[in-house]
């Protein structure tokens, strides 16, 4: 069996990269463009082959938490452009196994080999069951990498990042199986009191986690549940 690749972080020293603001570009289109050529990761994801630099997140989540395995059934919401779905395919191997990547996002993504990508709302009426119609049976893993568009008002973010989260994990506990695992990405700022709790009802282990990937500058953190042991919710159903 293939050993998992334990370098997460970028290695050596780049050069900083100064741009000047153009004519057409805005200061802070300007300051997003210097980041992105100053931001180690940025390069590494290129480097590697990664779609994006979020790849490092799951890496560095799977490194921490071991929530990847060959053979597993891997749900990622909000995937575009394929981050995260392409960590998945590298540690699940479907090809190999026969286990099963479903990635699903509101923006269109470019097809990635041994993984099922699907474009829809994952709010919308059906798409659940789409997605469960796809997935064929109980999921190991379920990510949820969403975000909503954000407004500037950061109570207002903060809810509907929760929104989006308490969503995830509706449909997180209809289709774990037994010891599986649930990521989802939040926002720092108390709202996630009533998800967290359920989480712990449902859950052996659920924690906080930053990746180092994690822009220093983000709020953005991750709940990673670990052991589910089904939902209170489902056991009414079937009592």
């Amino acid at each position: 069996m293939a050993q998992k690749p334990t370098n997460t972080r970028p290695g050596g020293r780049q050069k900083t990269v100064r741009v000047k603001t153009a004519n057409k570009r805005s200061l802070s289109s300007t300051r997003w463009l210097e980041r992105q050529l100053n931001d180690p990761y940025v390069a590494e994801a290129q480097k590697r082959g990664f779609r994006s630099r979020a790849a490092f997140k799951l890496l560095q989540l799977d490194e921490k938490f071991h929530l990847l395995a060959p053979g597993q059934r891997v749900v990622d919401l909000g995937a575009a452009p394929g981050g995260w779905t392409q960590v998945a395919v590298q540690r699940v191997r479907p090809e190999e196994t026969g286990g099963q990547v479903v990635g699903l996002d509101i923006l269109p993504m470019d097809p990635l080999p041994h993984a099922t990508t699907m474009q829809a709302d994952f709010l919308e009426e059906g798409a659940d069951e789409r997605l469960k119609a796809v997935l064929g049976g109980p999921a190991n893993l379920v990510l949820s990498d969403m975000a909503a568009n954000t407004t500037g008002h950061q109570q207002t973010d903060h809810l509907r990042i929760m929104a989006l989260a308490e969503a995830a994990y509706a449909f997180a506990e209809e289709v774990l199986a037994p010891g599986g695992a649930f990521v989802c990405k939040v926002f720092q700022g108390g709202a996630e009191r009533d998800l967290l709790a359920k989480l712990k009802q449902d859950f052996a282990t659920v924690r906080h986690a930053k990746p180092a990937a994690s822009r220093a500058d983000s709020s953005e953190t991750y709940l990673v549940a670990t052991g589910f042991r089904g939902s209170a919710r489902r056991g009414e159903e079937h009592g």
